[in-house]
């Protein structure tokens, strides 16, 4: 269970986004730690993340140590990986002190039955050739061999296809993924809730079936973040102070929350 409020960003990119972005996710994740109930952060926080065993890449130490800050206090921190940043492990977990998930998440988000994802791969045939690849990357062998590499060169290659994959994140307008959303609130009934990232393109939604599509789109091209409470879904953009400003809210509908009582 993840408690409310919980605070939901994603696809900030670090390390190829401008240095103010980093800046608003520190700032953020700052915010967070005084005003959160638990914090997902759904995928491609880092553009580029591998861990070797003495080595990690550079540059992030100051949102590495906001997010150590959150754990510390006892907030429950979720890390979905992402399709840049799907390599974590030990510093995430035992170091920073996340919830690592590669793949997706299902449970009580702030009262709310709900499945989340970063989304990569999950349209039918548009991403075919994408999961072939992806299970190609994300094989032991694939990851003892890059984990070879030297550190400079193999995250010299790694940005390169980096770059290729990000310039493709908003290609359909986020009109595949709201459609494996809603496909997917239409069969598992019980979920309320679905998040995804990846698309770039933020969502808040009520789906034909009665359920939530939500994503808060990219913090790199403008930086914005879900709130949910038992009461309703909210997107917000992050403007630095407070809890940023309204873009919109579902509430819980009125015969749930009798239901709910």
């Amino acid at each position: 269970m993840l408690a409310a409020p919980c605070l939901i960003m994603s696809d900030a990119h670090l390390g190829a986004a401008p240095s103010e972005c980093e800046r608003a996710v520190v700032a953020f994740l700052a915010y967070a730690r005084e005003h959160a109930g638990s914090v997902v952060i759904n995928g491609d926080l880092f553009d580029f993340w591998f861990e070797w065993k003495s080595v990690m890449p550079r540059g992030h130490v100051r949102v590495l140590g906001a997010l150590a800050a959150i754990a510390d206090a006892g907030i429950p921190l979720l890390m979905i990986a992402g399709n840049h940043d799907a390599w974590g492990g030990d510093v995430l977990t035992r170091e920073i002190g996340a919830q690592l998930v590669h793949g997706d998440w299902d449970g009580d988000v702030a009262g709310w039955r709900t499945h989340i994802a970063h989304g990569d791969g999950l349209r039918v045939r548009e991403d075919r050739r994408y999961r072939a690849f992806k299970r190609v990357m994300r094989h032991p062998l694939a990851i003892r061999a890059f984990g070879s590499l030297h550190p400079d060169f193999a995250t010299r290659v790694a940005s390169g296809t980096s770059t290729r994959s990000r310039s493709h994140g908003a290609s359909d307008g986020g009109s595949g993924l709201r459609a494996v959303a809603h496909a997917y609130l239409d069969v598992h009934r019980e979920t309320e809730v679905v998040v995804f990232g990846h698309s770039h393109v933020a969502s808040l939604e009520r789906a034909p079936s009665g359920g939530i599509y939500a994503n808060p789109g990219a913090w790199v091209n403008r930086p914005a973040f879900l709130v949910m409470r038992p009461e309703r879904v909210e997107l917000r953009a992050w403007t630095g102070s407070s809890e940023g400003d309204l873009l919109n809210a579902i509430d819980r509908r009125a015969e749930e929350a009798l239901a709910d009582a």
